[in-house]
Formats: structure tokens, sequence, C-alpha cells
């Protein structure tokens, strides 16, 4: 009976092994291919063409150096893994900010190049004349994306179908306006300079709006990032002053424990700290 018991538990284990290892490689085939897939595209909009299979080589090899040298400083098993996975997620975390900045970059340009439009559009000027002159003229990354339209357009892309491109590569709220008012007025016609003159107008007073709101909810922002980072000093300080006090927190499944509790109540406090001072306008 021992031996059948003992057979039986050594399957069940070979089982769940296989199963663990069957889903542990199915997630690896997930993410590999959504990191592929993200990665490409987001290149592809910040105008870098690179290859998808390099990037993902490189953000393993990133993970692997980092895990090895989080553990030849800790001598963790379990430090070392977290900072291999925070590796792991660093790119597509960096690309989603960079992929932001661009965004209100392009909000910050869009105004004057739309009062630019409107004096040329007043002075005589047709559309796409006065477009390839004011992009030609503009910042990255105005220029790169009108840039694209115009060059679409050349390429006898319909002027609606490559406006709604460059909307969906800059879902911004500026860029909506704009390509709603452009849409109507080659639709119907209209006076397009003063359409135009107003959504400027508009931005402007929004983006002023927004500029003053950050200001106003910056003490929040740094709280959250305070209170973030100071049970980690706190932690690294008792340790150097005190090891073997703080052995048993690094070194025992119930230190692991507490040491989880704690991150899960950070990351709940700083979620809810930044949606608080995250008011959208």
């Amino acid at each position: 009976m021992i031996e059948v018991f003992i057979l039986g538990v050594a399957g069940a284990m070979a089982v769940l092994s296989w199963y663990l290892m069957q889903s542990l490689g199915g997630a690896y085939a997930r993410y590999r291919q959504a990191f592929k897939q993200q990665a490409s595209e987001r290149m592809g909009e910040f105008f870098l063409f690179l290859d998808p299979s390099q990037l993902w080589l490189a953000n393993l090899a990133a993970g692997a150096v980092v895990s090895l040298a989080g553990y030849i400083a800790f001598g963790n098993a379990w430090l070392s893994a977290a900072a291999g996975a925070a590796a792991l997620a660093a790119p597509q975390y960096g690309i989603r900010r960079v992929r932001l900045r661009r965004l209100r970059n392009f909000d910050r340009q869009l105004p004057d190049m739309l009062m630019a439009l409107s004096g040329a559009l007043r002075a005589g000027s047709g559309m796409q004349a006065a477009l390839r002159h004011i992009v030609a003229q503009s910042p990255i990354p105005l220029s790169q994306e009108f840039g694209l339209m115009l060059r679409q357009q050349r390429m006898g892309v319909p002027f609606e179908h490559a406006l709604g491109g460059l909307y969906r590569r800059m879902p911004t709220e500026g860029m909506g306006l704009l390509a709603s008012s452009l849409k109507i007025a080659a639709q119907s016609g209209g006076n397009l300079a003063e359409t135009l003159e107003g959504i400027a107008d508009t931005l402007r007073a929004r983006l002023h709006l927004l500029g003053r709101i950050h200001a106003l909810t910056s003490q929040g922002r740094l709280q959250a990032w305070i209170m973030a980072c100071l049970p980690a000093v706190l932690a690294l300080a008792l340790h150097y002053l005190d090891p073997a006090a703080m052995a048993a927190l690094w070194e025992t499944p119930l230190g692991w424990s507490v040491l989880g509790i704690i991150v899960l109540l950070e990351a709940v406090g700083i979620f809810f700290i930044l949606r608080i001072v995250s008011i959208q306008v």
C-alpha cells in the first residue's frame, strides 16, 4: 500500500509538473508574441523600424543580466527573480511612457500649427500647399505625423483615409477636433479658417488648465512616491545597521510573506493616491 501511495503521489506530481510546464510555456509564448507585436507597432509610431526578434532577445539578455546581478548583490533567489521580471517588463513600460510624452508634445504643438494654417487659408493659400509649407517648418513629432499624411496622399490615399490614419496614430482630443472639422469642411465647405482658430483657442485654454492642475497636484504625486520609497530605504538602512535582526525578514517564508504584503499595500496606496490626483479635463 505504501508503494502504491508513493507511486500515486509521484504520478500526481509528474502530471502537475507537466501541466505547470505547459502553462508556463504557453504564457511565455503569448508574452513573446505580444511583446513583438507591441514593439513593432510602437516603434513604427516613433518612426524607428527595428527587428522585434532582436528586441526580444535583447530584453531576455537584459533580464538575465539583471537577475544575475541581483543574485550576486543580495544572494536571494526570490529577489533576483523579481529583479529579472521587472527588467523584462521595463521596456514595455518605457515605450508607453515615451508614447504618452510624444502625444503630449503633439498636443502642445498643435495650436500653433492650427493658427499658422488658419492664417495661410485667410491669405488665399490652398489646404495642401499650406500644410506642406507649415509641416516643413514644424518640430517633431508634428512634422513627422503630418508629413506622413501628406506622403500618403501623394501616393493616392484619399484625404479622409489619410486623416483617419493620423488620428489613429495620435488619438488626442485636439487631433479629434481637427480631424472632424477638416472632414466636415471637405464635405460641406464653410469658414475653415475661423473654425481652426476656434479649435486653437480651445486647445490653448485646455493646455493652460491642465498645466495648473498638474502644478496643484504635484504635492500629492510627490507624497505617493515618498510613501513608496520610504519603507524600502528604511529596510535597507536597518539591514546594514543590524543584519542579524533583519535576517528573519529576508531568509524565512514568514518574512517573505510580510514583504509581499508590504509591497501589495504600497502598490494599492500608490494607485489610490495617483487616481485621486489624476483629474480628467
